[in-house]
Parts: structure tokens; C-alpha cells; sequence
């Protein structure tokens, strides 16, 4: 069995050297501490967890914090994150949030118990508008953050611009020739951190507006941002012909999904007959030829991942900045001009 006193008579250093160099200190010129990594390697030598955290002061181990686990979103940015803290020798705790409003004492928990135990070195928080005095607590800590989601005062955040997406989706229905767009939201009155349902409704009204087209009450309809809700809303803004838009944006990919599903049922065809455009960049986008605009979720994990790895590299200087996230427009068949009136 290897041990840390044959990696050092290897390597020709002290055991001491081989436990900073496998540690990551800085303390450790680059050119010993690859003679201590090929040595460990060539031995099958694998540092012990514990005892690296405690001549580290480090866990070796990030927290992220979901609102879900069930969404194909969060899954996708966790890939991310994982991937990226994985190939940097990080283990990632998940802490989950769901339903925090019937269970309140989850939330308060995680920031007054779990985090003080001090077995993460940072935390990722997707999703999720902290309050003043759960960043104060975590600052308390010295333990670096990272939000993914929506500005956070204070810390390094990665932001996405929900108006700007739902404001990019309906100018290209504009730009196709439409004018009667219906638009599938969420529930506003429901507590979602970042007003995402209101800013994608804000992002589609402007850009009407601007086209010089009144919004109109009658082409709203309400899901839950899946595929059922989706199908639902759809059903109630095609049932009636004389109201029937010529397209609908709805602001998710998965209610998109609905809407198309919706429009088969009720013999349209699409984009024929309805145009459809939906935001995520879902996977299942591609297999319904959806046109959307995709902001990219496993990217958004990468990036949340490497700004937090930044700031817990040894004299780091943090520098807490609000970055935005890309997103594109991705054309495919479920959009095209709208059919001409008799």
C-alpha cells in the first residue's frame, strides 16, 4: 500500500512537502510539486481527505443550493457545475430547497446550521434571492459565493436577462410578419425568486409595444412553466377561432412543447397554421424542431463553477462583479410568416 513517506523518498522532498504540494499550497515551487504528483501517481498514492483538509484549512468540497431537482434546468446547470469542480478536485454537496414556503425551517436550516458546520468550503446558489441577512451570515463565515440567476449585492453574480430573452422571442415573430401573439407565462402572484415570470411578461410586452401593437389581455394564459400547464394554456387561447392568434410565445421550452402538442390536438398545424417560439434551449427542443432562445444551462454551471474556484485560489482578490449570460436565437421549423387571411 502507498504511503506519503514512500511518495516523499520518491520525489526526494519531506513529507511535509508532499502533503503542502498535494494540498495545493502555494508554498510549493510548480517544479517539486509535479515531481510529488508524477511520484504519487506512479505509486497509486492518494492523499487522505481528512488529512489534507486539515493541513489545508480546506474541505476540498463546494455546496450548491437548487430550488428543484425534478427540473431538466437545474440538471443541466448541476452538470455543469459538477464537471467543471470535479476536474479542479472539488466534491460538490447538494443542498435542496424545494417547498420552502410550507416548510420554512429547511431554508433557515441550511443557513444557521449546515453552513456553520463548515463542511463545504463555498457556495453556489442557483436560483435563489438570499436575503440580507442569510449573506450576512454567510460573509460572517469568510466562505467565498457565487449566484447564478439574478444579481445579489455583494457577491459574484452570473445573471441572465430574462426580459431581454422574451423581448429577443417576440421580435422574431414581429420580424416574421405576426401581429396576433399570445403569450404563455408563469403565475406572477407565486413567489419566484428574480421575478422571472414577470420580466419575461415585461420583455414581450415591450417588444410589442414597440411594433406599435397594443398587448391584449385576451392572448395571455397562465402555466406552470411544464409541458401540461403549457398544454393547458394553449388549449384555452386556440379554443376559441375568432381570438386565435397567428403565434405564441410561451416562456419556457417545456410549455412550448404544450403548445405544439396543443395545436396538433386541435388539427393546426405548425408553423403552418401557428407559429411557436419558447426560451431554455431545452433537449427536447430539437425533437419538436422548437424555435427558441437558449440561455445555455450547463454553460451557466461551468461558469458559476470556475468564478467560485477563482475566488478560493489562494490570495484571491475578490472582485464581486454582476456578469450577465449569454443567450441565442436558435431558428428551426416551428416558426415561419403567418398564414394569410381570406
Amino acid at each position: 500500500m502507498a504511503t506519503i513517506q514512500g511518495v516523499a523518498k520518491l520525489a526526494g522532498v519531506s513529507t511535509a512537502t508532499v502533503s503542502r504540494a498535494l494540498a495545493g499550497k502555494d508554498t510549493v515551487s510548480a517544479k517539486t510539486r509535479k515531481r510529488v504528483e508524477e511520484a504519487a501517481r506512479e505509486l497509486g498514492y492518494v492523499a487522505s481527505a481528512t488529512a489534507s483538509s486539515l493541513a489545508s484549512g480546506r474541505t476540498r468540497n463546494v455546496g450548491m443550493v437548487l430550488p428543484y431537482l425534478g427540473s431538466w434546468y437545474y440538471a443541466s446547470v448541476l452538470k455543469g457545475a459538477h464537471r467543471a469542480l470535479a476536474d479542479a478536485g472539488y466534491d460538490l454537496t447538494l443542498y435542496h430547497l424545494e417547498d420552502t414556503e410550507r416548510h420554512p425551517g429547511r431554508r433557515q436550516r441550511l443557513f444557521e446550521e449546515f453552513l456553520m458546520r463548515k463542511r463545504v468550503d463555498a457556495l453556489m446558489a442557483v436560483s435563489l434571492e438570499l436575503t440580507d441577512d442569510e449573506l450576512a451570515r454567510i460573509h460572517d463565515l469568510g466562505k467565498p459565493v457565487v449566484g447564478l440567476g439574478g444579481p445579489l449585492p455583494g457577491v459574484t453574480t452570473l445573471s441572465l436577462d430574462d426580459h431581454g430573452m422574451a423581448h429577443l422571442a417576440t421580435e422574431h415573430l414581429l420580424s416574421l410578419g405576426h401581429r396576433r401573439i399570445a403569450f404563455i407565462g408563469g403565475e406572477e402572484d407565486e413567489r419566484l425568486d428574480f421575478h422571472l415570470p414577470a420580466h419575461r411578461r415585461e420583455g414581450y410586452e415591450a417588444a410589442l409595444a414597440e411594433a406599435g401593437i397594443e398587448p391584449d389581455p385576451r392572448l395571455r394564459a397562465v402555466g406552470d412553466f411544464t409541458i401540461e400547464g403549457g398544454h393547458q394554456a394553449a388549449l384555452q387561447l386556440l379554443g376559441d377561432p375568432r381570438l386565435r392568434p397567428t403565434a405564441i410565445f410561451a416562456a419556457s421550452d417545456e410549455m412550448a412543447i404544450g403548445a405544439i402538442l396543443a395545436a396538433r390536438k386541435l388539427g393546426l398545424r405548425v408553423p403552418e397554421d401557428l407559429s411557436v417560439i419558447g426560451i431554455d434551449g431545452h433537449e427536447l427542443g430539437q425533437f419538436f424542431e422548437l424555435t427558441t432562445v437558449t440561455q445555455h444551462p450547463v454553460e451557466q454551471g461551468r461558469l458559476a463553477a470556475e468564478a467560485l474556484l477563482a475566488e478560493l485560489r489562494p490570495h484571491a482578490e475578490a472582485e464581486h462583479v454582476d456578469m450577465s449570460l449569454p443567450y441565442d436565437l436558435r431558428v428551426r421549423r416551428s416558426t415561419a410568416v403567418p398564414p394569410a387571411r381570406p
